[in-house]
């Protein structure tokens, strides 16, 4: 029996490639402005309604400890939506471009190296290789995760101390 391969949409921050599995990908948005929300982590751009849902925007570059960019017209918005602990989560990320949809078998992404410690790998499933280059995929359960993704003593805090 062959190994089933999934689609992963892959898009670039900071000159590198990341992907995330399609199938948590409810649609993608050029850039457009946002609600400010106060008292919030700065990758929390704000909000925007949805048809009629509102959906938090987080600046993907900034959740990973990279340095912010001004948005350009390759901005664009990744509207994704997971299913977790019974409820439907909703979280736009912000991007440098979209790049590719690639097809990968689960025995096609190996599994992160051990930075030890000193590098927040929590939101990594796994790497991919493909065209002699290594995309970084990202587990959409995580990267949306609730607990994590408003905590304002998270660990931008932890490398700053």
């Amino acid at each position: 029996m062959s190994d089933p391969t999934n689609e992963y949409l892959t898009f670039i921050l900071d000159n590198e490639e990341f992907g995330v599995s399609i199938l948590a990908v409810q649609e993608i948005r050029v850039w457009s402005t946002v609600t400010d929300m106060p008292n919030t982590p700065d990758y929390i751009k704000g909000v925007i309604n949805l048809r009629g849902v509102i959906v938090p925007i987080v600046d993907l570059r900034q959740r990973l400890n990279k340095s912010p960019i001004e948005y350009n017209e390759n901005t664009v918005v990744i509207v994704l939506k997971q299913a977790i602990e019974d409820k439907s989560i909703i979280v736009g990320v912000v991007v440098d471009a979209v790049s590719d949809v690639y097809n990968f078998s689960s025995k096609d992404i190996k599994e992160s190296p051990d930075f030890g410690s000193e590098i927040d790998n929590r939101f990594v499933h796994g790497m991919a290789t493909t065209d002699e280059k290594i995309i970084v995929i990202l587990d959409a359960v995580k990267l949306l995760d609730v607990k994590e993704l408003y905590q304002i003593s998270g660990s931008l805090n932890k490398i700053a101390s």
